[in-house]
């Protein structure tokens, strides 16, 4: 984890540690540090022992691209596949292209060695956990607004926001009867961090409907497959999924649900356009990732209180 070295406090006196979050670049200090991160998880990139895993990373990337090589092709004239990705990562000048290499190796390290489905010949230094939580502390280290989480870079809007509903509710969809709803949710951020806003409330609306499915079955309430937002919300309300002690809330909760998430995705996302292109405020898609997290928090916590 972060140290809190003399510099740093230092820094902080002086008002020079960012308070908002910046989406565009990555700086090279926070480049360097994840390679030391990745090193302590995977193993150093310059063993040899442990080129087999960064050279399936370097295939993956090799082959989504269309290149050969990522960087210079005497590298893996001599197998130095750890080396050709550390230095992408580090110089790439595409914010994209260099959290794509964070994520597929934080994919790496939080699956396939949690699981132990890769055989690795040098024991790791620090486990999956502790490298995702130095990652994510880091990001916020230097104000740059993403984390790792459920196996995909997601971006940041607000920190509050994300840890009090984003995360939870992510945990919560990671369960295997919300497999289609977290699928749907994470596609919903990964359209967002591409500014495909559209797509983005599009696939908020099928992970709030998904879920609403799932407690569905799960209850052994009856719906049909076809059932619609607003469908899905009454028959969760007429099960008295929400505590009777809150039937005063209940007209305005309602109300809230069915006027939100449905309404914004279907004014500016659902439909034909017609002649006049319709633009997506990425502030109308934040809203709608951060109102569909609450939401889904909200029933998923309500059915397993539920008696």
């Amino acid at each position: 984890m972060p140290i809190d070295i003399f510099s740093k406090r230092q820094k902080r006196l002086r008002g020079e540690v960012p308070d908002i979050y910046q989406y565009d670049s990555i700086p090279n200090p926070l480049r360097v540090q994840i390679v030391h991160i990745m090193n302590d998880a995977l193993g150093d990139y310059r063993d040899s022992e442990n080129q087999a895993i960064y050279k399936a990373i370097h295939e993956v990337l090799c082959r989504e691209y269309g290149r050969f090589y990522l960087v210079e092709e005497g590298n893996l004239l001599f197998g130095e596949y750890g080396k050709d990705v550390t230095k992408f990562l580090v110089n790439t000048s595409n914010t994209d292209e260099a959290l794509d290499v964070v994520e597929l190796s934080f994919r790496v390290i939080d699956i396939h060695y949690r699981q132990k489905q890769i055989r690795y010949n040098v024991q790791p230094k620090i486990t999956p956990d502790r490298a995702i939580e130095e990652l994510n502390a880091r990001f916020k280290e230097h104000g740059v607004g993403y984390q790792y989480e459920s196996g995909q870079i997601i971006r940041v809007d607000s920190q509050i926001i994300h840890d009090n509903a984003v995360k939870p509710a992510l945990h919560l969809l990671s369960y295997v009867r919300f497999k289609g709803a977290n699928e749907e949710f994470l596609q919903a951020h990964e359209h967002y961090r591409h500014k495909r806003y559209k797509e983005c409330l599009n696939d908020c609306l099928k992970a709030l409907e998904s879920t609403m499915k799932t407690i569905c079955d799960n209850q052994g309430w009856a719906y049909e497959s076809r059932d619609t937002a607003k469908k899905l919300i009454g028959i969760c309300f007429n099960n008295n999924l929400i505590p009777i002690f809150l039937e005063t809330q209940l007209s305005s909760l309602r109300q809230n649900l069915e006027s939100g998430i449905p309404t914004i995705r279907n004014k500016l996302g659902g439909h034909g356009q017609g002649s006049e292109q319709i633009i997506v405020p990425e502030y109308f898609a934040s809203y709608q990732l951060n109102m569909t997290a609450s939401t889904i928090l909200l029933l998923v916590e309500a059915e397993n209180s539920f008696s």
